[in-house]
């Protein structure tokens, strides 16, 4: 009989190491607490980033924050409470802002989102995806001379590190490319041309009926409560829905993992940073580039069947209501750049946890308190950029086979 993994979690992360665990010959259920693909995974941006090389734990980053990130009104809010872990976890990251931090975290990034580039335009092509992928690379617009310049930098480092080239665009050059975006109130941009977009909910809707194709098992509305154990090996995943047993379980839970800590024994410093989004049709002029704007934090995605504005992050802990002032802070920001930045009707306002760890690197590990349960969480922003490369790693590690990228930088013992 072939082995059977159960994997805890069904969003991008879950389900792309079930695809890959599928294709080596596993038997595979995934269990999910709510519906397979609705969490974070359902309303991102959609944007396939190997761009987004540097951590988010960039020297000086904590001075430009200031008391600003205590305003409701800042693109980073960190609402004011009594929380150790929160700040506990604030400790950590601060001391992550570093020039040595940034470049191993960077470094460990890398082959992450490069291999996952790679992945999804196989999947797309080999499994026939209806995801509205494409391939335009992404465009970061500036409305400020010095900012556009500041980055200059950055895309020499980054060029020469990583050999990512970054291509600086006049104001003339931009408008000609993108008539969606205002003219004369735009400094510049940058542009990278290995970025892609998708649009996440087709994604998820594909990569379900792939996976139930493959004969993997999906159990929605059912919440994990914990382990039963034999020795140093667990044997079952307890649930609301009763016993799951198999040889390897995968525990996928984004930014719920801190609450399931104990069963892995471990430390998870996971904070939950809540993102938004809204979604509606395309608008008459449409941009034709995934924009970041990025001294509003604004990401503007342009999909085949839609138009979604999202960003912000906000350290609130998991409350799941959606904040009315984030979501117009999306539609203002995308006012100050855009001839029409918005349209009608909206088809949903949308907010996501994502999974924060304080160096902007996930955990890809065994559990230390068993030998054959494994982790994949925190992933941060990045989570559907680095699915397909997540997805693999775990299927090398639960299967023993050699592993196409190293996993050292991702261990869970490194907090």
């Amino acid at each position: 009989m072939s082995d059977h993994t159960i994997i805890i979690g069904g969003g991008v992360i879950g389900a792309m190491s079930a695809y890959f665990l599928s294709k080596a010959g596993h038997r595979v259920t995934i269990i999910d607490r709510g519906e397979f693909g609705k969490a974070c995974s359902h309303g991102n941006c959609g944007y396939v980033s190997p761009s987004h090389v540097l951590p988010l734990t960039v020297p000086g980053v904590i001075r430009q924050m200031g008391l600003k990130a205590f305003s409701s009104r800042s693109p980073l809010y960190i609402r004011p409470r009594l929380s150790l872990s929160l700040w506990s976890w604030m400790y950590r990251f601060a001391r992550n802002c570093n020039e040595r931090q940034m470049m191993n975290a960077a470094r460990a990034i890398a082959p992450l989102i490069d291999q996952s580039r790679s992945l999804y335009q196989q999947i797309v092509e080999q499994e026939s995806l209806a995801c509205e992928w494409e391939a335009r690379g992404i465009v970061f617009v500036y409305q400020t001379k010095h900012h556009l310049d500041d980055f200059e930098k950055t895309a020499g480092m980054i060029e020469r590190e990583f050999g990512k080239r970054f291509d600086k665009w006049t104001v003339d050059e931009l408008l000609s490319r993108e008539p969606a975006l205002k003219p004369g109130c735009m400094a510049g941009a940058w542009y990278f041309q290995n970025d892609a977009h998708l649009r996440p909910d087709r994604l998820m809707s594909e990569l379900k009926r792939i996976l139930l194709a493959r004969g993997v098992t999906i159990r929605e509305r059912t919440s994990f409560i914990g382990f039963t154990r034999s020795n140093r090996n667990v044997i079952a995943a307890r649930t609301n829905a009763g016993e799951f047993h198999g040889t390897h379980f995968l525990v996928a839970t984004g930014a719920y993992t801190p609450q399931i800590q104990s069963e892995l024994g471990t430390s998870i410093p996971i904070q939950p940073g809540k993102g938004y989004s809204i979604t509606m049709p395309r608008p008459a002029v449409c941009p034709t580039y995934p924009l970041i704007f990025e001294e509003h934090r604004v990401a503007i995605t342009p999909m085949q069947t839609g138009f979604r504005i999202g960003s912000t992050m906000e350290f609130g802990g998991y409350d799941t209501s959606l904040n009315p002032t984030r979501l117009q802070m999306l539609v203002e920001g995308a006012s100050h750049y855009l001839r029409e930045p918005t349209a009608s009707p909206v088809v949903e306002n949308w907010s996501g946890f994502r999974p924060m760890t304080p160096d902007s690197l996930p955990i890809l590990d065994r559990a230390p308190n068993a030998n054959n349960v494994w982790i994949a969480a925190g992933h941060n922003m990045l989570g559907l950029t680095m699915g397909p490369a997540t997805g693999r790693l775990m299927a090398e590690m639960i299967c023993g086979k050699p592993m196409s990228i190293d996993p050292a930088p991702y261990r869970a013992g490194r907090f």
